[in-house]
């Protein structure tokens, strides 16, 4: 089902259109978190961080397929806000193709250089070799991380955010399922972690791309369009490129924050490891509400009504700064039951090191949260350069105050160099937003 979001209430559009984003990311981040935690607490404090040091480089993958679904998504929204159903059908096949051959490229890179960058992170001897075998499963499913995401955001940029929920939770629970199987059940350690992932991953992909096929011929498009266009492509590319680029930055910088908390022992990595999972599911989750705001935009500014999209604005920062303080409450009061799911308290050196993140940057999220919904409203009207500024500032900012700070801090000076990106960057984003250059953007 298709929703157009170009008529009707502001607020309820929004709410009912995100909710279910919102509740599909939550069971997405469920067995990202599940995957953490049976490691943990079944395979041990170094399994936890050899899956904890291979991270950034994962993530370096979900950003270029966020980055990519994030273009897709944009230039779809703006073809259904303005009803071309040709071109929209063409816009798709277009995607589902030139993502595949991305997904095999990045295949063949991951496969040659897993060793060389896992030894550029400093990835200590101790779980050096299970940090390897993580990594090089998760690589060979790279091809269903990406077909799944284009296929999910599509669905999203044709105002379906219930078929992705769906999808999500059939994919988390079997992802936990396997993991019980593997991990407790067969012993399979770091192994059985990614394996789970692998398959549960793969099952969803391959669904989500047939149920699009079928959504697209049920559509009964009379339009003339291409298999692919390059036109089309192009402006794929406009929106997803600097998003991508924008979301790899973000893992670079993460790469070079992992290298120096790589260095501080395994106590820092297994803890950091569980705490920065638990802050992924909030940034997610506030990601996938500004996301939201970014599809809503889109369609408004395609049918060309910009009062809507300032509403939507004003909608999206209440939403998601709501759910900022909510966690922000959570992780400050019960920080050592949050690190206590992934580690025995009995590890008090990781389990210390999980609390100090949770302490300095929780409090912070609120930022978050209007950054975000400012980036998707000045993503949703294709002016890229304002938000990748408000990102580039905020990791660079990070990265280079965290090789500063760690000589004096140790691991807080990291945590600190956090928060004090996420307000730069929040305040750059802000100001654009409120310059009002994203409307004269539009029509540029």
């Amino acid at each position: 089902m298709t929703k157009d979001l170009t008529k009707g209430s502001v607020t309820k559009n929004l709410i009912f259109f995100t909710l279910p984003m919102f509740v599909s990311v939550a069971f997405q981040q469920m067995y990202n978190l599940a995957d953490s935690i049976i490691a943990g607490k079944f395979a041990g404090k170094q399994a936890l961080a050899a899956v904890g040091a291979s991270y950034p480089v994962t993530m370096l993958f979900i950003a270029i397929a966020l980055g990519a679904g994030i273009g897709v998504s944009v230039v779809i929204s703006q073809f259904f806000g303005r009803k071309d159903m040709g071109k929209l059908k063409t816009a798709v096949s277009t995607s589902l193709i030139s993502v595949f051959i991305l997904s095999v490229i990045l295949t063949a890179i991951g496969v040659i250089f897993s060793t060389p960058i896992l030894k550029m992170l400093s990835t200590g001897s101790d779980i050096f070799e299970a940090s390897k075998l993580y990594l090089d499963i998760y690589i060979w499913g790279l091809v269903f991380l990406f077909i799944y995401n284009i296929s999910t955001g599509i669905f999203t940029a044709m105002g379906d955010s219930k078929t992705p929920l769906i999808l999500l939770i059939a994919s988390s629970v079997l992802n936990i399922v396997l993991d019980m199987v593997f991990v407790i059940a067969l012993k399979m350690s770091v192994a059985g972690v990614a394996l789970a992932t692998f398959i549960a991953q793969g099952a969803a992909s391959i669904l989500a791309f047939m149920l699009l096929l079928y959504r697209i011929k049920k559509m009964n498009i009379t339009e003339k369009s291409e298999r692919f266009s390059f036109t089309i492509f192009k402006s794929i590319c406009f929106i997803a490129v600097p998003s991508i680029i924008q979301q790899s930055f973000v893992s670079v910088g993460q790469l070079f924050i992992q290298g120096l908390i790589n260095s501080l022992g395994t106590d820092v990595i297994a803890g950091y490891s569980a705490a920065i999972k638990l802050n992924v599911f909030v940034i997610t989750s506030l990601n996938t509400i500004a996301n939201g705001v970014s599809t809503f935009s889109a369609q408004n500014i395609g049918a060309g009504k910009i009062d809507r999209v300032k509403k939507g604005f004003k909608t999206g920062v209440m939403l998601n700064s709501g759910v900022g303080a909510v966690f922000s409450l959570l992780y400050c009061f019960l920080s050592q039951q949050m690190i206590g799911m992934f580690l025995n308290l009995s590890e008090t050196g990781a389990v210390s090191a999980g609390e100090w993140f949770l302490w300095i940057i929780s409090p912070f999220y609120a930022a978050v949260a209007v950054k975000l919904v400012c980036d998707g409203i000045l993503r949703g009207a294709g002016y890229v350069r304002a938000f990748m500024t408000s990102t580039f500032s905020d990791l660079i900012i990070r990265v280079v105050l965290s090789y500063i700070l760690v000589n004096f801090m140790g691991e807080y000076g990291i945590w600190t160099a956090w928060v004090v990106g996420w307000l730069v960057s929040t305040v750059i984003a802000l100001s654009f937003y409120l310059s009002k250059k994203w409307v004269k953007a539009m029509h540029s």
